[in-house]
């Protein structure tokens, strides 16, 4: 994977790209109506048990989206960050590098008004850096343990 490192740090660019893009501008995901008000939520897993207990007026696809989509998205990040980090990345790094870019999202989406500052979203998002973490970490360890 080193010798791919320079076109992985591309597409982990167009990735980060490509999120900002649907958390921040996304027209699609009603990233464009500007109100007024801020919007936030800093109590935990309030949003998170609103979806799930509202999936029948909401619909499952909406409900499965907020939750499963928050961590699905991070994956590619959980991913990405052991492949073109010089520093050798464990999951205390991958928790602190996801936190941190959750966190940032969310104040932008806060300032700009594109969306809720959400403590759930944040939780749900750096659950997902870490599963992309754990996916590379056991995908690393077999292919170490089948060189053997």
């Amino acid at each position: 994977m080193k010798r791919f490192r320079g076109l992985i740090f591309i597409i982990f660019i167009i990735y980060l790209l490509i999120l900002f893009y649907f958390l921040i501008f996304s027209e699609s995901l009603g990233r464009t109506d500007f109100s007024t008000a801020k919007s936030y939520n800093l109590i935990p897993f309030t949003e998170i048990k609103r979806f799930w207990n509202a999936k029948d007026e909401l619909g499952l696809s909406a409900s499965y989206l907020n939750i499963f989509g928050n961590v699905i998205i991070f994956i590619p990040f959980g991913l990405f960050l052991p492949i073109i980090s010089s520093v050798k990345t464990n999951i205390i790094n991958t928790f602190i590098f996801s936190i941190t870019l959750s966190l940032a999202i969310e104040i932008m989406q806060y300032i700009t008004k594109t969306g809720v500052f959400d403590v759930d979203d944040i939780i749900l998002n750096t659950l997902g850096g870490i599963i992309g973490y754990l996916i590379i970490y056991i995908f690393t360890k077999r292919k170490r343990k089948s060189r053997r």
